[in-house]
């Protein structure tokens, strides 16, 4: 496996530049010079106040699941780490699919360690039978995109380092069946998941990655132009609308291929570098339409693999990861578990 800049794969060469934030107050605080609500807000002195997904769920067995975590630092250099999910086995030495998954949060808020996410993997953990690896990769505005891109593929290098049972990670080397590796992510994570299966489908850089499926939670897309469902929700197409730039401000435009993988000048989506892919809309989500139309362009593409795709009716953005014990949210996770285990042999169900 290649190490890999997506800053050079994508020819972007000069260093990123800090974002610049306008000096007009929009809260009419005086020492706010940035507020991108609900998420974040930024002072004068540079100092970022979060306003969500900063709180801290330490792993270990939840008694809900029987499922166990636990944390790992996989480059103590940048910071990036992980908490891995172990649902209960059946015997010492089964091996389970692999989903290396990647939370959502605008780029710039939540982790593997808040509640939302925790509390999620170990539900999703738990009925799909899957060993997880969520990865905690570095956030924007400190560090812009592509540093969550950076992050993410080096975590997906190192948990396949494990494939020859020699790597540092005791879980990964005895449970895991890279035979049947998966990504998977939520909002943002969504997007970064699709943009390492693209990558992964690369000759140069995927060689060595057999990767079986992509499932893509409400995935966040956008480009300049509206849809239908963002004119009904003018607030949230609001926020929408000057995420990107803020979080990417060396290539801040919509359609940038990256946050509009349709874009005329996207990665052809026949490339995509795995065997199958579940998008995953909701009914009422101002992201809807953008998973809808990403669907249909990557079932067109002449791609070779086979596209799904499932709505959830009045429902919401990420709604499953808010209420665990409704009905819609377990049918949808069970979705889930089928995709990350459909066509296993029966062997492999022991």
């Amino acid at each position: 496996m290649h190490n890999l800049s997506l800053m050079t794969l994508y020819g972007l060469t000069k260093p990123f530049a800090r974002p610049w934030y306008p000096s007009s107050m929009e809260s009419g605080e005086p020492e706010t010079a940035f507020e991108l609500l609900p998420l974040l807000r930024v002072h004068k002195n540079g100092r970022i106040e979060r306003l969500i997904g900063t709180d801290f769920v330490p792993p270990g067995t939840d008694p809900l699941t029987g499922v166990t975590s636990k944390d790992v630092t996989i480059f103590p250099e940048s910071g990036v780490s992980a908490r891995l999910f172990l649902p209960n086995l059946t015997h010492s030495t089964q091996r389970l699919p692999l989903v290396v998954y990647f939370h959502g949060g605008c780029f710039c808020t939540q982790s593997p360690f808040t509640a939302k996410y925790h509390n999620y993997l170990n539900a999703l953990t738990a009925e799909a039978k899957v060993l997880a690896v969520s990865v905690n990769y570095r956030k924007a505005p400190e560090h812009p995109v592509p540093a969550a891109y950076e992050d993410s593929w080096a975590a997906l290098q190192w948990a396949i380092s494990h494939c020859e049972g020699k790597g540092p990670e005791i879980w990964l080397n005895k449970h895991a069946d890279f035979r049947r590796l998966f990504l998977a992510g939520a909002s943002a994570g969504a997007n970064i998941a699709h943009n390492l299966a693209m990558l992964a489908g690369e000759p140069d850089y995927g060689e060595n990655m057999e990767l079986v499926g992509v499932a893509l939670e409400h995935p966040y897309f956008w480009s300049s132009a509206r849809t239908a469902k963002e004119a009904e929700d003018p607030m949230r197409t609001r926020l929408f609308e000057r995420l990107w730039g803020f979080i990417c401000p060396a290539r801040p435009e919509n359609d940038d291929p990256w946050v509009n993988p349709v874009a005329g000048g996207a990665a052809r989506l026949a490339g995509m570098g795995s065997g199958r892919v579940l998008v995953c809309v909701a009914e009422k989500d101002v992201l809807r339409d953008r998973g809808r139309h990403y669907y249909e362009a990557l079932a067109g593409s002449g791609w070779l693999g086979v596209a799904e795709i499932v709505e959830t009716e009045d429902e919401d953005h990420l709604f499953h990861l808010n209420d665990l014990e409704g009905q819609k949210a377990k049918d949808l996770i069970r979705r889930l578990g089928a995709f990350f285990n459909r066509d296993m042999p029966h062997s492999l169900l022991r």
